[in-house]
């Protein structure tokens, strides 16, 4: 293969086409996960038994409940999170990890934002299998979901649980974006590594490991929160609180799957952005550089 010039810079839906493919691949954890979170104490089921339950409902299909809120997430939360992130840097000193901390509160802030929707349709589609017949709400997919809570819930609805939404993704950006990057630097720094699969790899894997030790306690409260029904709780934190009497151990739950979902779906997102990057990415005009 010739040279590959390694400063190309990615397109703005880059993240967000690459982070659907890379959840395609994942869905089925993602759907364990969501079902291991928002089990009740008295209710609970291994993991096993949660994945039998799925196939026998619904065959290798039940797996992917969801999958057209997952990709609606995607392509707006995390091309978002993705395009602000790359567009901030070039207003900042790319060698400082707080500027890219910094940059990675703002931009995970704005896709967390954009991403509630596509979210709170997510965790009721995945949840929804495993509930009893007469309380599932049956949506189709993810424009029916929208459209359903729109008109049954109000538009409020539809930003169920965005603090914890929002936190996380800020603390996933920090841990996914900054961590890569900063990651990336030293081990190229260090080791004089190129820019090609390998160092991708092992940065990515490193990156998804931290993003989901941080982020692993807001994220079952928000998917606690988001698959709620109205006024089962007073607000986040009487979510929040319903968990901690459950034990510290509860705000982990469901954290193997997570592990295996988001280290795969980091590893998997990232080399493939990456690779889009080298291939259809862009050379800042000169004028900028000079």
């Amino acid at each position: 293969m010739g040279h590959v010039d390694t400063n190309y810079l990615p397109r703005w839906w880059t993240g967000g086409v690459c982070s659907a493919i890379a959840v395609t691949t994942t869905q089925p954890l993602d759907l364990i996960k969501v079902q291991l979170q928002t089990q009740a104490r008295a209710d609970r089921k291994p993991v096993t038994e949660i994945i039998g339950n799925i196939y026998r409902q619904s065959g290798i299909l039940g797996f992917y409940n969801g999958i057209s809120a997952s990709w609606f997430r995607q392509l707006t939360y995390t091309t978002t999170r993705f395009g602000l992130y790359e567009w901030g840097k070039q207003f900042v000193n790319s060698e400082g990890v707080g500027a890219k901390v910094g940059l990675a509160i703002f931009a995970g802030l704005c896709g967390g934002i954009v991403g509630v929707p596509g979210d709170v349709i997510t965790v009721r589609l995945q949840n929804d299998s495993k509930l009893p017949p007469e309380k599932r709400r049956n949506y189709k997919h993810v424009f029916d979901g929208l459209f359903r809570i729109i008109k049954e819930e109000g538009v409020r609805s539809l930003f169920r649980g965005t603090l914890p939404a929002v936190s996380r993704s800020v603390l996933l950006t920090i841990g996914t974006n900054a961590t890569y990057d900063q990651v990336k630097q030293k081990i190229r720094s260090v080791t004089g590594a190129a820019d090609g699969l390998p160092l991708h790899f092992t940065t990515s894997t490193i990156a998804g490991c931290i993003a989901v030790s941080l982020m692993q306690p807001l994220d079952v409260i928000k998917t606690t929160y988001m698959n709620a029904k109205p006024g089962e709780f007073s607000g986040i934190g009487g979510a929040a609180l319903s968990i901690a009497q459950q034990g510290p151990l509860a705000f982990y739950r469901g954290f193997i799957p997570a592990l295996i979902r988001v280290s795969p779906n980091t590893i998997i997102t990232f080399i493939l952005y990456e690779q889009a990057r080298l291939r259809f990415g862009y050379l800042e005009p000169e004028d900028k550089l000079s």
